[in-house]
């Protein structure tokens, strides 16, 4: 993108109904709740011939440095020392309030191209407060309404002359491509096995109960504070996405809120929060779901590690704050027996003691998802499939279902990302569950498929003499 817009406001005046606007989907949360922005959010912006970088922050507040709201107003400046230019936006329905005009004069201190935006000019009586708005020393002020879309070609002619036409039109080739992932067509075949590729950027959601250390794990990562963090439960409510680089390959990496049980969530903010979380789920590729290594495997660690699982996402384990842990023998052999019996689905899933307060572990981690990943995009040649399916029949030969014995004749694979098995057989709908897991730890055995989820797909087998008429 050819430059980068902050927009900034005091609370619930419209930023991230602007946003999703200007970005063409709803990717930030909305709620007539103030506050409900906490983290600074990118976006690729679209107005008319414009592209850009927008940046969607908190609202700003008078806060002391140790609250929350005075962490969220860090995040906020670190936004606007960050882009090109600002967009103000201000409540042209309420008028303006002190607040408006304190963080007014910041914006004039900083010494940035600033666009004065009047939101909600649509509403009967908004005549005062569009007016009020020249007092703030700013310019001229953009009446537009964020919800229905009115003034945005305004807006459009604001921001070229407050960041210059040159650098507003100016063309950037875009290094990354976002893949959307599609469901395999279960009649597409793989005939060979093909490589692994390393430099293509990985996506990865970071996911876990409240209060786990998602934040904090991805700030270690970075190694800045770019994640609002602290000792309050659940300050995550946008799914964040970042970009960085470990050992020269592109990761983007997404923040989730912590998702409590779904009788707890009642509040509509909660839950808007917790479906953003599984949009980011489906998005990744790989799935870190971090344990708190002081309380772990509680009931909904496991929903949310079968959630992962039954979504067909690869997932690795992260026991967080391992710093806090004294005895970690005794505790490293709890966490593996438990692993082993609570998460059967997912047999040989990699885990890795970590702590993202200190740094510990952190490449183990990182490992461990490039190397689930792997796995996750495995494909197997037809000929190893089917020599192996006639070696698992002879060891295990299928069960007889009404005194008819079974028989399993070919075995291609369909898909990957997870990777998916078509079984061409007799009666599809008469295999056992039991004869499924047989074959799907098998595979996990003989082909080195820890950890992932595997599918088996029967299809009955085609008789082409079924329909022909009997020759007398």
């Amino acid at each position: 993108m050819s430059f980068t817009v902050a927009i900034v406001g005091r609370p619930n005046v419209g930023k991230s109904t602007l946003f999703n606007r200007l970005v063409g989907r709803k990717l930030a949360l909305v709620d007539d709740t103030p506050g409900v922005t906490r983290d600074r959010r990118p976006g690729d912006a679209k107005l008319d011939d414009l592209r850009f970088t927008i940046i969607d922050t908190a609202g700003l507040e008078e806060s002391g440095e140790d609250t929350l709201e005075g962490r969220m107003r860090q995040q906020t400046e670190a936004a606007i020392d960050e882009a090109d230019m600002t967009l103000f936006v201000v409540d042209a329905k309420m008028g303006l309030t002190p607040h408006d005009k304190l963080f007014g004069e910041i914006l004039r201190r900083r010494g940035k191209p600033v666009v004065l935006v009047a939101n909600k000019a649509e509403a009967r009586g908004s005549d005062g407060g569009f007016y009020d708005a020249y007092t703030l020393g700013l310019g001229e002020p953009v009446p537009i309404s964020a919800e229905h879309g009115q003034g945005l070609h305004d807006l459009r002619d604001a921001i070229v002359e407050a960041i210059g036409e040159e650098r507003a039109f100016a063309i950037m080739e875009e290094a990354e491509t976002d893949v959307v992932i599609e469901k395999g067509e279960l009649d597409e075949e793989f005939d060979e096995e093909e490589a692994y590729d390393d430099s293509k950027p990985l996506r990865v959601a970071v996911v876990g109960r409240p209060n786990a250390g998602k934040s904090t794990l991805i700030n270690r990562f970075l190694g800045e504070d770019r994640l609002l963090t602290g000792p309050e439960a659940g300050i995550t409510r946008d799914s964040i996405s970042v970009n960085w680089e470990w050992r020269g390959r592109m990761i983007k990496m997404f923040d989730t809120a912590g998702m409590r049980r779904k009788a707890r969530v009642q509040e509509k903010l909660e839950k808007l929060s917790v479906a953003d979380a599984l949009r980011a789920i489906k998005f990744a590729e790989t799935v870190v779901i971090v344990f708190d290594a002081t309380i772990p495997f509680e009931k909904q660690d496991l929903h949310i590690a079968d959630l992962v699982l039954r979504e067909g996402r690869a997932a690795v384990l992260a026991f967080n704050k391992w710093d806090m842990i004294e005895d970690r023998q005794a505790v490293l052999a709890d966490l593996r027996e438990k692993t082993e019996r609570l998460l059967p689905q997912a047999r040989g899933i990699r885990a890795v003691t970590i702590s993202g307060q200190t740094g510990e572990g952190l490449d183990r981690l990182m490992q461990a998802v490039i190397d689930t990943d792997k796995v996750w995009n495995r494909r197997i040649s037809t000929a190893k499939l089917n020599r192996w399916l006639d070696a698992q029949q002879i060891q295990h030969p299928p069960p007889a279902v009404s005194g008819r014995r079974l028989k399993l004749k070919y075995m291609t694979q369909v898909k990957a990302r997870p990777p998916g098995f078509m079984i061409s057989c007799t009666r599809p709908e008469a295999i056992p569950e039991s004869y499924t897991r047989y074959l799907i730890n098998g595979l996990r055995k003989d082909f080195d498929m820890p950890g992932v989820p595997i599918r088996i797909y029967y299809r009955a087998s085609v008789n082409p003499f079924e329909n022909r008429k009997k020759k007398r």
